[in-house]
């Protein structure tokens, strides 16, 4: 059974409110067979990213960056894992005060950089999170499971 593996940084209720929504729509009936896997960033590692066939990725944006904590994950996987997941699917959303496009920025060059497959347009969000924002990550979770879901 495929992996999505979800890496989050999750310090806000915004934030909480992301995930929440974007595992709802990775464990979305209509796309059965694929095991989601939930790792808050500073406890995921290579083991990981290796036993994942996609990736959703989640962090505030912090003085225009992503989260220490998810550095930390890219640090940690990065070289290790850097020809293993060619072309896995991956998606993002991104939660800010008022400016989200740095953290998006580098989030979306590293995932590059390690051959990953964007297949949904990143969720940014500033200011309070409401309907259309859980709504867009719902889509996200189940477009990044449905990449990887079995025929």
């Amino acid at each position: 059974m495929p992996r999505l593996l979800i890496v989050h940084h999750t310090p806000s209720p915004a934030l909480q409110a992301m995930l929440e929504a974007t595992m709802a729509g990775a464990r979305d009936p209509d796309v059965p067979g694929v095991d989601v896997a939930v790792v808050p960033a500073l406890g995921a590692g290579v083991p990981d990213v290796l036993a994942a066939d996609g990736f959703v990725l989640g962090t505030p944006a912090n003085i225009g960056y992503m989260s220490g904590a998810l550095k930390h994950f890219f640090d940690q996987v990065y070289y290790p894992c850097l020809r293993a997941k060619p072309r896995a699917p991956y998606g993002l959303y991104v939660h800010g005060d008022n400016d989200t496009a740095g953290a998006v920025r580098a989030v979306t060059s590293i995932a590059a950089g390690l051959g990953w497959a964007e297949v949904s347009k990143p969720v940014s969000a500033t200011g309070p999170v409401g309907k259309d924002v859980t709504r867009q990550c719902y889509e996200l979770g189940a477009t990044v499971a449905a990449n990887l879901a079995e025929p």
